[in-house]
């Protein structure tokens, strides 16, 4: 009897999309499989993504890559958060760092206790209770392991690293575990006359490779999902409508601090991403506001280093596919949709989608039911991530015309129900497993000036002299913890610093 099981899987592109997925499958698929991958080294690469979430400890964990080498190979450095600058308005800043906001006492998170004594001018800046937030702006980091009574939470973090060394290293991985590479351009893509299916990618040299299920990181033009099967795609420009991003690296500039940058400008935001090597830069910006030349400009002029190359143009349209699963095509990367890196979810959403490829992975032909479970909660996903971008440019208060324009924009009824409930009760109601949990929306809604009339009346329950000494405690714990910590530099160097541009030694 024939085994009904798609045993070649082909992979349509390589970058980081590619290769994560190419690494994952050979990783957990194990023997009877045969995966291929196939890219030009024609085609460049976008690129984008160097910065991460904590969630990419989770699968580079579950390939069993070590740290320290992960980091030294991709000339990484580590992430406690992001800070945006003059998104509120000009010269203001804050930080959305990950982990909790403060502490929760009672039946209640920390916010409602900081509303209550911000309105009474008892309180400092929300940061100042946020332990990845106090750390960064120390410019310190280390791995910090918590007993199971400790009063103080975990610092979880995230990654820069440079995307082009993270895709070959997973290659490398991926073909050690038997992926097979093909060079070549895709010319055409053969369809099943019966069915429909895409049943093999033919490649300018003519060679055709076969398989019965087919990934598609082909980037923005989507040469499967898009190009061959027609699905269709959501535009999301109204709501997101920066269109074009030029990048530049720079210098390396001192000191190396743990965190993101993003900073506003007129028609858009600038991006500045330390790694071990160079400073990652680019400026996303809306073309309809603002010309190529003025942009790069621009970003020229607000550079911490000498760059090391012109400055590169990328042009994309925010959105996503109407399916990532279509037939036999799953679209992973920029093929299956695309929201700018502002909140450094593009590798993230590549992440879960291999996640839920390897939880919906066929056991014979695909079914509609397979395929719509799987588009659902790719739907759901990337929907939520949007709403939390598009607060970063509706809640501002800046006077340009771009940002004008974005105060006055139609919001998704979700996003706009939630800002209307955070704004009269300051609650948040996290929506079932979304990605952004409390603590990031608090963080951002409050730094872009939108703060409660009101908080839990349960938060009353403490007098005001315990109330001060409460909000005292939580600070003064996270500035000692953080004093504790050695510099990010130090502690990088000693870890894993890359040979050319940090000290090799270990830690003892």
């Amino acid at each position: 009897m024939t085994d009904p099981t798609p045993r070649n899987i082909v992979i349509a592109g390589g970058g980081t999309a590619g290769w994560m997925a190419a690494a994952a499958l050979a990783r957990f698929c194990g023997p009877g499989w045969r995966i291929t991958l196939v890219e030009s080294e024609e085609i460049g690469t976008v690129g984008v993504g160097e910065a991460t979430i904590p969630m990419i400890r989770l699968f580079n964990q579950a390939l069993g890559i070590d740290e320290a080498e992960f980091l030294r190979e991709t000339h990484g450095t580590w992430k406690l958060g992001i800070e945006f600058d003059g998104w509120g308005a000009p010269g203001e800043r804050y930080m959305h760092a990950f982990g909790v906001v403060g502490r929760g006492l009672g039946l209640l998170p920390f916010h409602p206790y900081w509303l209550r004594a911000r309105a009474a001018g008892r309180a400092g800046p929300l940061g100042n209770y946020v332990l990845n937030a106090v750390a960064a702006k120390a410019n310190r980091f280390a791995h910090v392991e918590r007993a199971a009574d400790s009063a103080l939470p975990a610092m979880p973090y995230a990654f820069h690293f440079d995307a082009g060394l993270y895709a070959a290293y997973l290659r490398r991985y991926a073909e050690a575990r038997g992926v097979v590479r093909t060079e070549g351009r895709i010319e055409q893509v053969e369809r099943d006359g019966e069915n429909g299916d895409v049943g093999a990618l033919v490649l300018a040299s003519g060679v055709r490779v076969a398989g019965e299920l087919f990934v598609d990181c082909s980037g923005f033009r989507g040469l499967l999902i898009e190009g061959a099967l027609e699905t269709g795609f959501e535009d999301w420009g109204h709501w997101l409508p920066c269109d074009s991003a030029l990048a530049v690296p720079c210098e390396r500039a001192e000191p190396l601090i743990p965190y993101t940058r993003a900073t506003a400008r007129a028609a858009g935001w600038q991006w500045r991403i330390p790694l071990q090597h160079r400073t990652g830069n680019g400026y996303v910006f809306s073309s309809a506001h603002i010309g190529e030349d003025e942009a790069a400009a621009t970003l020229l002029a607000n550079l911490d280093g000498a760059p090391q190359a012109d400055p590169r143009l990328l042009k994309f349209r925010t959105g996503k596919r109407r399916k990532a699963w279509n037939r036999n095509v799953v679209a992973l990367g920029l093929a299956a949709g695309f929201i700018e890196p502002l909140e450094s979810t593009s590798i993230h959403l590549i992440q879960t989608g291999i996640t839920r490829l390897l939880d919906f992975l066929p056991a014979g032909p695909v079914t509609d039911v397979e395929r719509d479970a799987y588009n659902r909660l790719t739907d759901f996903e990337i929907e939520r991530i949007r709403d939390f971008v598009i607060l970063h440019y509706f809640a501002n208060c800046r006077h340009d015309p771009f940002w004008k324009a974005q105060r006055g924009m139609r919001l998704p009824e979700k996003l706009n129900f939630r800002i209307d409930m955070f704004r009269s009760t300051g609650r948040i109601i996290r929506d079932q497993d979304e990605l952004f949990d409390v603590p990031g929306w608090v963080q951002v809604m409050i730094g872009q000036g939108i703060v409660p009339e009101r908080w839990h009346p349960l938060a009353d329950t403490l007098d005001d002299t315990q109330l001060d000494q409460f909000l005292s405690t939580v600070a003064q714990a996270y500035q000692r913890d953080t004093a504790r910590l050695p510099g990010h530099a130090d502690y990088l160097a000693r870890f894993c610093g890359a040979p050319s541009t940090l000290s090799q030694s270990s830690i003892a």
